[in-house]
């Protein structure tokens, strides 16, 4: 099957251009100048209407509450979701009923991801079994199966539990993502650590500004570290609605949006964490992002000056460097993981349109701008806004 995408600037990390993009079996083809030639045959043509094509987005960082949780989220409707909000690769977080701290459970997700067809699950492990603070999981049989591992969801507090998760980290050549609260002092702790042990450490959800400073001071040195922002904690500050980390003050909003011009922060992730209603109004922190992400990313780079080709480095190229993934870029050879954007788009995204079996999202009267219109997993359209087809 050979698609053929015209009418349509490509931009990614490496910058703008117009032009076609051929696909043949799952994978970029060839990429074709605005007015060279197609001299191939091709089974369908997808006119891009003069948007933009992007990379498929990689999230660093959400939350699928499957198994155990599925009133709140299925694998199925949480990919569905994703695929509607552009991204075609997602770290799942452990924080499951069981939790996964083992090679049984971890295939057991894979193997219903591969069946689903939707996009690529990356299986987090947890760090500790049960997420306990005695017990190190078996990194000898989960290691061939994820390269993340991460107690997200609750802080590891036991010092000594974080030694040795970093130093495993190096052993057997993964990222340890940590979720720290109290933020700054656990950062700092874990940057200390990191500079005596080495290792390879992700920082979840970062949300303030002295946090921000120590892991500058963390990439000054030379560590091994990487970090990720969220859409809210970017797009708004001091909201009365429940999430971890908070929300936090302006200046320390502000201060993120100077962290991703200076280069500081790497990633933008979502943190997607579904509630059920009732949940929510029990007091359950987290907030549903899937189908929001890109407009309230786009919406808060365009108004501080910040080009589209740096957030699709931070929504793609970059995780997909630390997680080790051939993609996150529009060239030949890679997966035909693609994203068509009309960023002229402006208007409000109702919740209660979500895919997504929960709402609980508060920025549904915020004025937007950028729509999704089509992904594209290895050369198949899995969402086309035109159609509505999921």
């Amino acid at each position: 099957m050979k698609t053929l995408i015209t009418n349509i600037e490509m931009v990614d990390a490496l910058g703008r251009r117009p032009g076609k993009v051929l696909i043949e079996d799952g994978e970029i083809k060839k990429i074709y100048k605005e007015k060279e030639s197609v001299e191939t045959d091709f089974d369908e043509e997808i006119n891009g209407g003069g948007h933009v094509l992007l990379p498929g987005f990689i999230d660093m960082h959400c939350h699928l509450r499957d198994p155990g949780f599925e009133y709140k989220e299925t694998m199925e409707t949480g990919m569905k979701a994703a695929i509607k909000g552009g991204y075609t690769s997602l770290v799942a977080m452990a924080n499951t009923n069981p939790i996964i701290d083992n090679s049984d459970d971890l295939l057991k997700n894979r193997d219903k991801a591969v069946g689903l067809n939707l996009c690529q699950l990356i299986q987090v492990s947890a760090l500790t079994k049960n997420f306990g603070e005695d017990d190190t999981v078996d990194f000898d049989s989960l290691r061939p199966l994820t390269n993340v591992f991460s107690n997200d969801g609750v802080s590891i507090l036991n010092e000594d539990i974080m030694k040795k998760g970093l130093e495993a980290s190096t052993v057997h050549d993964f990222i340890l993502l940590t979720h720290c609260q109290p933020e700054t002092t656990l950062v700092k702790r874990d940057v200390a650590l990191l500079e005596k042990l080495g290792g390879h450490l992700h920082i979840c959800h970062i949300s303030k500004k002295d946090t921000l400073e120590a892991i500058r001071l963390a990439k000054d040195k030379g560590l091994d570290i990487s970090c990720e922002v969220t859409p809210h904690h970017v797009f708004a500050s001091a909201m009365d609605f429940k999430v971890n980390p908070p929300f936090r003050t302006d200046p320390d909003r502000l201060a993120l949006i100077q962290g991703i011009k200076a280069g500081i922060i790497d990633m933008c992730g979502t943190d997607h964490a579904p509630h059920s209603e009732e949940d929510k109004k029990n007091g359950a922190p987290g907030i549903n992002n899937f189908e929001i992400a890109f407009p309230m990313y786009y919406t808060v780079f365009s108004q501080n000056g910040i080009s589209l080709e740096k957030l699709s480095e931070m929504l793609s190229d970059a995780p997909a460097k630390r997680l080790g993934l051939k993609t996150g870029l529009i060239k030949e050879g890679y997966p035909a993981d693609l994203v068509l954007v009309d960023l002229n788009w402006e208007g409000k995204i109702n919740p209660e349109d979500f895919i997504s079996k929960s709402k609980n999202n508060p920025f549904g009267e915020e004025l937007l701008k950028g729509k999704i219109l089509m992904t594209i997993v290895k050369g198949n359209v899995k969402y086309d806004d035109y159609r509505s087809t999921l």
